[in-house]
């Protein structure tokens, strides 16, 4: 007899449909899967046996022939299990079902039966309602990311047994999971951190307040302690708040990763900080089976890179491309797998290997040429690539006693959101949702300049040497501190700001 049941399989971050067939005939008992599954799903086969005999149901005797269709596309990880035990019960006879063309399944089994939680639930699910699915049957510990999709209902199941006797009954005593509403809340995301706890340091406050508006990356550079830890961290809590779309976007990277631990949709915007050991693979993606990388994983959010002359060149270099088109192909001799990067790097970085050069209490200590070999690690493409340069000095003991707080990160983001609202309607109709992802010709619409501004930033490519690249962020840099102002034309003042914001790194690898 055969029978059919659907489930999905992860590529890259999207789900594709798998239809699991199993024929059962008389003959020599044999079991094999077919359809080019990989180690994980292969060997499936021996946990859905003791899973069936252990939930007291009966394993056929005869051949079995599991096939894992479409067969041109590899399967990977164990999510098939639970769809190859229901259709192995269905195939046999044990589980009359009119249900299982309407449903999706997905999840691990143990051998007592039980069904383990998977990556990618949450893609499987969007990818079920997309195939005109009504049902969702998961595990328990996945059935809050898989609740969030609407248009079909999410069934949690503990066991193959709880399963079964949904199907067979058609969910007649089932209670699909529902979202609590806290969960969808995205205008109020819950962060604990606020940059109203940090003392001091007003400039670099106002340009990771330029950053946060237009998307633009950062680098921080100051003395041990004056810091800038503690102002990247926050940084999240001053960007808007994500739209569902970008939540989605999130969360499905995060499920395929297997990060979510039981959560649902991931509310506030990510903030990854990679240690500086951190491997090229672990930094981009990759791996066997490719996974996403520390910068997918801060996709809509923040990398902060901390000590960023310490990482390994390879780590540095590969950094680049992500940051210019916005997302990380990783090629294999099977696929190739895009990742999604749309993330705002922060640098933080010591002027010297002793941490104090130019420091008003602390005498440096390194000599000249150990100074220009730490610099020269961070090469002149990545830093055009950075678009706001700011020094991060050490806090005086008036700023050390300052016990009024600051202002708080809702009163910026209030700031920053107005601002983002203006790019948003000005790029409207495009790929592009920030003035940092404009390309040169939204440059040349949005920013005009008029003479006396074109004069100053002339001069300012004369005086400092600035290259091409330098030139088009200065301008959409100035174009977000306008959208701060609620400024249609681009001021003196606010070219000026921004050509402030690409002087130091002149100042220290000139």
């Amino acid at each position: 007899m055969l029978a059919r049941v659907e489930s999905a399989t992860i590529l890259g971050i999207e789900a594709q449909r798998v239809v699991v067939e199993v024929d059962v005939t008389r003959g020599k008992f044999a079991l094999e899967v077919v359809g080019l599954p990989d180690a994980a799903a292969k060997e499936g086969r021996e946990r859905v046996h003791s899973a069936i005999r252990n939930s007291q149901y009966l394993f056929p005797s005869g051949r079995t022939t599991i096939n894992l269709a479409p067969a041109d596309i590899r399967k990977e990880g164990p999510a098939l299990d639970l769809p190859i035990a229901v259709a192995i019960l269905a195939a046999t006879g044990q589980l009359a079902t009119d249900s299982l063309d309407k449903c999706c399944l997905a999840g691990e089994l143990s051998l007592d039966g039980s069904v383990r939680p998977v990556n990618g639930v949450l893609p499987m699910t969007l990818r079920a309602r997309e195939d005109g699915k009504e049902r969702m049957l998961v595990p328990t510990a996945n059935a809050r990311e898989a609740a969030v999709v609407t248009g079909i209902e999410t069934y949690a199941v503990d066991t193959l047994y709880d399963a079964a006797s949904m199907l067979e009954t058609d969910f007649a005593a089932a209670e699909p999971v529902q979202p609590a509403p806290e969960e969808l809340d995205l205008a109020h995301p819950p962060y604990s951190e606020d940059l109203a706890d940090v003392k001091g340091q007003p400039m670099a406050k106002r340009a990771l307040e330029v950053a946060a508006a237009g998307g633009h990356n950062i680098i921080m550079v100051g003395p041990p302690g004056s810091g800038k830890t503690m102002l990247a961290r926050r940084v999240p809590t001053i960007m808007p708040p994500m739209s569902l779309e970008e939540a989605l976007e999130v969360t499905k990277l995060y499920s395929v990763s297997g990060k979510l631990r039981g959560s649902s949709l991931v509310r506030t915007r990510p903030y990854r900080a990679p240690h500086h050991t951190v491997s090229e693979a672990g930094l981009v993606g990759g791996g066997t089976t490719p996974t996403p990388g520390e910068i997918s994983l801060a996709h809509r959010g923040v990398l902060f890179m901390d000590e960023l002359p310490e990482f390994a060149r390879g780590a540095l270099e590969a950094l680049r491309q992500p940051m210019e088109d916005g997302f990380v192909t990783i090629a294999r001799a099977q696929a190739a797998y895009t990742y999604p990067a749309g993330l705002m790097v922060i640098a933080a970085m010591n002027p010297c290997p002793c941490g104090h050069h130019g420091d008003s209490v602390k005498t440096c200590t390194c000599t000249p040429h150990q100074i220009r070999k730490y610099l020269a690690r961070i090469s002149g493409p990545l830093l055009d690539r950075i678009d706001i340069h700011i020094e991060v000095p050490r806090l005086t003991p008036d700023e050390l006693e300052q016990f009024a707080p600051s202002e708080p990160s809702t009163v910026i983001r209030e700031r920053v959101c107005a601002a983002r609202r203006v790019q948003v309607e000005r790029l409207a109709g495009t790929d592009m949702h920030c003035n940092a992802n404009m390309t040169a010709a939204a440059v040349r619409e949005f920013c005009h300049l008029s003479k006396d501004v074109a004069s100053l930033l002339r001069a300012a490519v004369d005086q400092f040497g600035l290259s091409a690249r330098a030139y088009e962020r200065i301008l959409k840099v100035s174009r977000t501190i306008a959208d701060l102002e609620g400024a249609e034309a681009l001021a003196i003042h606010h070219v000026a700001e921004a050509v402030q914001y690409r002087t130091l790194d002149r100042k220290l690898w000139a």
